[in-house]
């Protein structure tokens, strides 16, 4: 059998999924092609799909603008795209298009990979900085992973609250200012950032000040162009533990791959060789 997978966006000629997915097919020793389909956002959206069914895939990514849009287009959702609202994979069981959403998971996979010690302190005291799609997918994955303590930090109140409503009945979560993030930032064990903030070409901004962390936060930025941003700079200065955007990036395909080939690819050193990859070295 010969896999037929893909990713559709925009912009996404410059992805590296092509490349991220084909080292997981040649580690499980399985064939297959990763397709990219540009999916201009002034054409007609359903006769892109309509088009992309035809070609008999497999499955596929999906990413910025599609998101929420594939959702109508699907036949079902896993409870975690229900929850989120959005949809990063579409997998092709006998023609049905079922959507899900591995960015949480990928995200919280990469986390206790660098820090497998957070398996056994479940209890530690969480910040979660931003309130858009991917706090959302991070909240929800930790609660299913078992953190109990996750306060949300964000500039519009609101936005953290909708977040909020997500609690399960065994997590404690307050909705907090930035302004009071920065005041109480070492009352926290674990410190995520999951805004665009520092992101290229904007590398000397950060969300908040750092001066009140505690040597031996653990200090995690899901942004990774830079890969070392100003925020993960500050902190390791500061006594922190870094934890790097672009692992997050590798878990959730990962994460995807596993739902369409059942097969459980490992990362090796793949962090390391996409970095390389992404400084042209």
């Amino acid at each position: 059998m010969s896999y037929h997978l893909g990713l559709i966006g925009y912009p996404i000629k410059h992805s590296l999924s092509p490349w991220i997915h084909q080292q997981f097919l040649n580690q499980t020793g399985l064939k297959g092609t990763y397709d990219l389909f540009e999916f201009q956002p002034d054409q007609d959206f359903s006769n892109d799909l309509d088009q992309l069914k035809e070609k008999n895939i497999h499955g596929f990514n999906v990413t910025v603008p599609y998101k929420e849009k594939i959702i109508h287009h699907l036949d079902a959702l896993d409870h975690n795209a229900k929850a989120m609202g959005a949809v990063n994979t579409v997998y092709n069981r006998n023609g049905e298009w079922i959507g899900y959403n591995t960015d949480g998971i990928g995200y919280v996979r990469s986390l206790l990979n660098k820090f497998p010690q957070l398996e056994r302190e479940k209890e530690k005291r969480i910040l979660l900085i931003g309130a858009g799609g991917a706090a959302r997918g991070i909240y929800y994955a930790l609660m299913i992973f078992g953190f109990s303590s996750i306060d949300i930090a964000n500039r519009t109140l609101q936005s953290a609250r909708n977040i909020a409503h997500l609690r399960l009945n065994h997590v404690d979560t307050n909705v907090i200012s930035l302004q009071k993030a920065e005041t109480d930032l070492y009352e926290y064990d674990i410190i995520i950032q999951t805004t665009s903030v520092g992101m290229k070409p904007n590398i000397d901004h950060t969300i908040i000040h750092l001066s009140k962390v505690k040597t031996g936060c653990i200090v995690s930025d899901i942004v990774y162009q830079p890969i070392k941003t100003k925020f993960l700079t500050e902190a390791e200065k500061l006594g922190a533990s870094i934890h790097f955007g672009h692992t997050m990036l590798l878990y959730q395909a990962q994460a995807a791959s596993e739902i369409w080939t059942f097969k459980k690819a490992k990362l090796n050193n793949l962090d390391q060789k996409l970095e390389r990859k992404w400084r042209g070295e």
